[in-house]
C-alpha cells in the first residue's frame, strides 16, 4: 500500500451499463478527488461515466495489472460479473480490491450501494484490512502437451459444449482415479467459490479461511459422483473419455476454451492470490445468512 498521502491514487472500475453503477461512480469519484486522493479509470469506460476533468484516463494492457501502477486500491461497482472482472486486475497487479455490491448477492463484495459514503470515508482513513483469498491455476493437456493455462478465483468448470448430450469424464486427485460419469459437467472450485457455481451443483458451503479444494460433479448419472473436498496442495484433473462430444472450460464463468474428446484438465492452487479489502469484521456464517436470507428467527444462543 502507499505509505505517503502527497500522491495517493485509487483505481475505479464499474458496471457502466448499470445506471446504478454510473451514479455511484459519480459519488465515489467526487468524494475521493474531495479529500485530495486522485482516480484512475479505464479509458474505454471513461466516456461512459460522468467524470471531472481531474480525472485520470489509462488504456487497458495486457496483462491487466499494469494498468494499476502506483494505485493503492481497486473500487469495484457493480453485480459479481463485474467484481470478477475487478479480480483479474487484482490478481495481476497485487492491488486490494474493495467491491460495492449492486447486483443481487455479490459474496465478493464487502460493500452495498447504501454505503457509499462509508466507503469513500474509510478508504480517505485507510481503514480498511486485507486478506487473501485462493485462487486455482488451470492447465489444459492433449496428448500429453500443454495447450492452454487460465486461472480463476471461483471456478473452473468442465462442461459439455452440446445440450442434447452428455460429457463423459473420468475424474482424478492426486494422480489416481476417483470414478468416471456421464453428466453435464464437473466444478472444480476454491472455497471462495463454494457459493457461487460449486453451490448450485450441489456442493458445500466452505468458510473462506478453510484452506482446500472442491470437485462438484454437475447433473452426472452415476452411484457415486459425490461432491469431494480434497487438501488445498492436492492437484486435480478431469479427463475427457476419447469417444466422447467436445466439451468446454470455463474460468470463473467470464474465459472459456474449447475440449477436444481425449483433453485432460488440470487443477491446482494458484501461484498467485487475490487481495480483498475487508471494511467489516462479521463472521463469514452472518454475510452467508444475509447475502441467502436465510430463516434463522427462533434462535436462541448458547445463553439461553
Amino acid at each position: 500500500m502507499t505509505t505517503s498521502d502527497d500522491a495517493r491514487t485509487v483505481f475505479l472500475l464499474a458496471h457502466t451499463g448499470r445506471p446504478a453503477a454510473v451514479r455511484s461512480a459519480e459519488l465515489v469519484v467526487r468524494g475521493l478527488l474531495a479529500h485530495g486522493i486522485g482516480v484512475r479509470v479505464l479509458a474505454e469506460e471513461a466516456a461512459d461515466l460522468p467524470l471531472p476533468a481531474e480525472v485520470e484516463r489509462v488504456e487497458k494492457e495486457t496483462p491487466c495489472g499494469g494498468v494499476m501502477d502506483g494505485c493503492e486500491l481497486l473500487v469495484v461497482l457493480g453485480g459479481d460479473g463485474t467484481l470478477l472482472r475487478g479480480a483479474e486486475f487484482s490478481r495481476a497487479s497485487g492491488v486490494p480490491m474493495l467491491g460495492v455490491n449492486l447486483g443481487r448477492i455479490g459474496f465478493l463484495a464487502e460493500a452495498e450501494r447504501d454505503d457509499l459514503d462509508q466507503v469513500v470515508d474509510r478508504v480517505v482513513a485507510r481503514d480498511y484490512e486485507v486478506e487473501e483469498r485462493m485462487t486455482l491455476d488451470v492447465v489444459v493437456r492433449d496428448n500429453g502437451d500443454t495447450v492452454h493455462t487460465d486461472w480463476a478465483l471461483n471456478e473452473a468448470s468442465v462442461e459439455k459444449a452440446a445440450r442434447e448430450r452428455v460429457l463423459e469424464v473420468v475424474i482424478e486427485v492426486d494422480g489416481r482415479p476417483v470414478s468416471g460419469f456421464g453428466g453435464d459437467g464437473v466444478v472444480c472450485a476454491t472455497p471462495t467459490g463454494s457459493t457461487a457455481y460449486a453451490f448450485s451443483a450441489g456442493g458445500p458451503v466452505v468458510w473462506p479461511e478453510v484452506e482446500a479444494l472442491l470437485m462438484v460433479p454437475i447433473s452426472a448419472h452415476a452411484l457415486f459422483a459425490k461432491p469431494l473436498v480434497t487438501a488445498p496442495d492436492s492437484v486435480l484433473a478431469v479427463e475427457l473419455r476419447h469417444h466422447t462430444q467436445p466439451g468446454v472450460l470455463w474460468c470463473d464463468g467470464r474465459r472459456s476454451t474449447a475440449l477436444l474428446p481425449g483433453s485432460r484438465v488440470e487443477v491446482r492452487r494458484g501461484g498467485a492470490p487475490v487481495r480483498l479489502a475487508r471494511l467489516h469484521h462479521a463472521p463469514f456464517t452472518d454475510r452467508l445468512v444475509a447475502k441467502f436470507a436465510l430463516p434463522v428467527a427462533g434462535w436462541r444462543g448458547a445463553g439461553h
